[in-house]
């Protein structure tokens, strides 16, 4: 009898508000640089990925604005909550992503933040910024689906349609 090897991977943190703020072009998935005490933390689950964004700093990609909360049995060791991490990237995949946030109108947003067999992980999502009547629009759209499945389920279940 054999095991089943599935990829371990344990979700931290997500930022829900990235993809209503977003259009979704391209995700990536990323390595983090930490430190023990943020590793540690990570662990607990204590990190918000709320104002996060990436940028380039001399030719590689930083994460600027990830929070992860001090450890509390941290000592002196202890890391700063808001510090700049390097983000970890094969170097042809930064230079496909810095030419197209380059060419304007696209950014570098951290979808969300998990442990793949134990590394912590970031995905990222090169986006494009949504305005206010493409965020009413995919609100319409996904309160039409969610009601059409309503009706649906009711409709096989037998019972008679609601007014």
């Amino acid at each position: 009898m054999t095991a089943s090897r599935q990829p371990e991977r344990r979700l931290i943190a997500s930022n829900k508000k990235a993809r209503h703020e977003y259009t979704v072009l391209r995700t990536y998935e990323a390595g983090i640089v930490l430190v023990g005490t943020e590793v540690k933390s990570l662990r607990e689950g204590r990190a918000s990925l709320a104002d996060a964004f990436a940028h380039e700093r001399d030719g590689e990609l930083m994460l600027y604005g990830l929070h992860i909360a001090e450890y509390g049995y941290g000592s002196w060791t202890n890391h700063t909550p808001r510090r700049t991490r390097k983000l970890l990237l094969r170097r042809a995949e930064i230079d496909r992503i810095l030419e197209k946030v380059r060419e304007g109108g696209v950014t570098l947003v951290p979808l969300s933040m998990y442990f793949d067999n134990g590394w912590a992980k970031v995905e990222l999502a090169l986006a494009r910024g949504k305005r206010s009547y493409d965020k009413r629009q995919a609100l319409a759209e996904r309160d039409a689906n969610r009601e059409m499945a309503r009706e649906l389920g009711r409709h096989l279940k037998g019972h008679p349609r609601r007014v």
